[in-house]
């Protein structure tokens, strides 16, 4: 049966989704990861979460999933020694460096290529698998049957968003937030943050959510408050799919909303995969959509809150 992945932004947030049925849980590594540091973990409480969830029977991952100048290298490797020393051995990676370097330093962990490797097809996923991956997160738009072709030619696992956002570009090659968001600096570790680059340990500011002027070739404005196509989204109803497809993990974003939120997705998804897997032939999704849809709305009000601030913020240099 697939594999239910939960985010866990804060400890409280760690527990409550495995209480909820998170068969796994990823945190990010404080400076390393696609969120702000309000949502990542230090080490310490890394080490707590996979002790809580060695204790349930699950799984942590920690993404150390940004992109690291070559200083950087010693740091993220002295981090990823001391976590596999505490028996942490699940990682989620970016850098194909990393996963090599990682590999070869300690060749029983478990290496899952993130969602900024934007996996678009077999040969992106062929790659991941030989820098050391044995799973790779499948782009947000990217079709079945490109899916099956994955799980036919690359020999590695699939996992799938079915609650995060799409991107107005590609998740993980976009730049648009560093134009606003440019600043630079380094840390007493070494460590380089950029806090408009989620590639590079800082965070995206949605400034395409914006609204935006449209200009024509000549200077004219043609349309004003344009919005710039970034969905958020749930994708309960290819849960059945997925399921029959073979996907190995069905994946939730969320770090950054509530913890009674995330808790009550993840309680969602468990109860609806484990319907579905029940009873195949009788599952219906119609009974699921009027639960899903409270959730969708409490999720919208969150979202647009955090939003706002993180687009208001873009702006003050």
């Amino acid at each position: 049966m697939a594999e239910l992945l939960a985010s866990g932004g804060s400890m409280e947030m760690v527990r409550a989704a495995f209480d909820n049925g998170a068969d796994a849980v990823y945190v990010g590594a404080t400076g390393w990861s696609r969120r702000r540091a309000v949502y990542e973990m230090d080490d310490t409480a890394i080490v707590e979460a996979a002790r809580y969830a060695r204790s349930a029977g699950r799984i942590l991952r920690v993404a150390f999933n940004t992109l690291p100048a070559s200083s950087e290298v010693p740091l993220f490797l002295a981090r990823a020694d001391a976590l596999y020393a505490a028996g942490v051995r699940d990682f989620i990676l970016t850098d194909p460096g990393l996963m090599m370097a990682l590999k070869n330093r300690h060749p029983d962990t478990i290496l899952h290529a993130s969602v900024g490797c934007t996996i678009v097809n077999v040969q992106d996923a062929l790659f991941y698998k030989e820098a050391g991956a044995s799973q790779v997160v499948a782009e947000c738009r990217m079709g079945k049957a490109t899916m099956r072709s994955i799980k036919a030619e690359a020999g590695v696992g699939l996992e799938v968003l079915v609650h995060a956002t799409t991107c107005y570009t590609l998740l993980g090659r976009c730049t648009m937030s560093s134009y606003t968001k440019y600043g630079h600096r380094v840390d007493a570790s070494g460590k380089d943050h950029f806090p408009g680059s989620p590639n590079r340990g800082g965070l995206c500011y949605r400034i395409c959510l914006s609204d935006w002027d449209r200009v024509g070739a000549a200077g004219e404005l043609e349309a004003s408050g344009v919005e710039l196509p970034n969905r958020a989204y749930f994708l309960a109803d290819d849960i059945p799919d997925l399921i029959d497809l073979g996907v190995d993990t069905i994946k939730i974003q969320g770090r950054e909303y509530s913890v009674p939120l995330v808790g009550r997705m993840v309680r969602f998804y468990r109860d609806l995969i484990d319907a579905c897997v029940r009873d195949r032939d009788g599952f219906r999704m119609d009974p699921w959509r009027e639960r899903m849809a409270r959730i969708v709305a409490d999720r919208d009000a969150e979202r647009r809150e955090k939003t706002a601030g993180l687009i208001s913020e873009s702006l003050d240099q």
